[in-house]
């Protein structure tokens, strides 16, 4: 099994990364979170998970290990494949697929594209034992207001550029931005704003 890749990234499109390990350019599959955080010509380590298929050997990428992690796991759910299992972390983290499993909130599934609902009710029974125990996460509506953010914060741009390299215009990119501006403090992890971003426009 191929662990990991470390190197410079030579190119980036919409769904894959191109990594250049001791000379040779490796073809990365990347959720839409990891994308957004290469940049060419800059320096890279991904989490990888290695698909062989009869005719294919594909890897796919990832920020960290639990990303891969769990990845890995929800494709031994039945009917959930590499693409299934990519586009459930695009929408959501690893933790909150946990968190939706563990509570059988099939809702918050069936917001992946290619999950119905007998599929989100299939996916909570299988993978109940196997995704592990949630992290918890902060209670938000403590009553602070929620910070001003201008236009220009740095990780504005990021999120607009994510969203337009996988395919939603320039106008949708600005209007998603917008959407989760109250979402991010001062420190803001733009992989996670990216799919804030990503959720609001699957919903609209």
């Amino acid at each position: 099994m191929i662990a990991f890749l470390s190197g410079r990234v030579a190119a980036r499109s919409i769904e894959t990364a191109v990594i250049e390990v001791g000379g040779v350019g490796m073809t990365v599959h990347c959720t839409p979170a990891t994308l957004a955080t290469l940049r060419v010509g800059d320096s890279a380590t991904v989490a990888t998970s290695l698909v062989v298929r009869e005719d294919s050997l594909t890897l796919y990428g990832f920020a960290d290990d639990d990303e891969r992690d769990v990845f890995e796991r929800v494709q031994t759910a039945s009917g959930v494949g590499p693409r299934l299992a990519m586009a459930m972390l695009a929408v959501h983290t690893p933790d909150a697929l946990r968190q939706a499993v563990a509570a059988e909130d099939t809702a918050a599934l069936t917001r992946v594209p290619g999950i119905g609902k007998k599929g989100a009710q299939r996916i909570v029974l299988e993978l109940r034992d196997k995704l592990g125990v949630p992290a918890s996460v902060p209670v938000a509506g403590d009553g602070a207001a929620a910070p001003s953010l201008a236009v220009t914060a740095p990780w504005r741009p990021q999120v607009v550029s994510g969203l337009v390299n996988l395919g939603w215009s320039t106008k949708d990119a600005e209007a998603a931005a917008d959407t989760v501006a109250p979402e991010a403090d001062e420190h803001p992890d733009v992989a996670v704003l990216l799919r804030s971003a990503l959720r609001s426009l699957s919903r609209a």
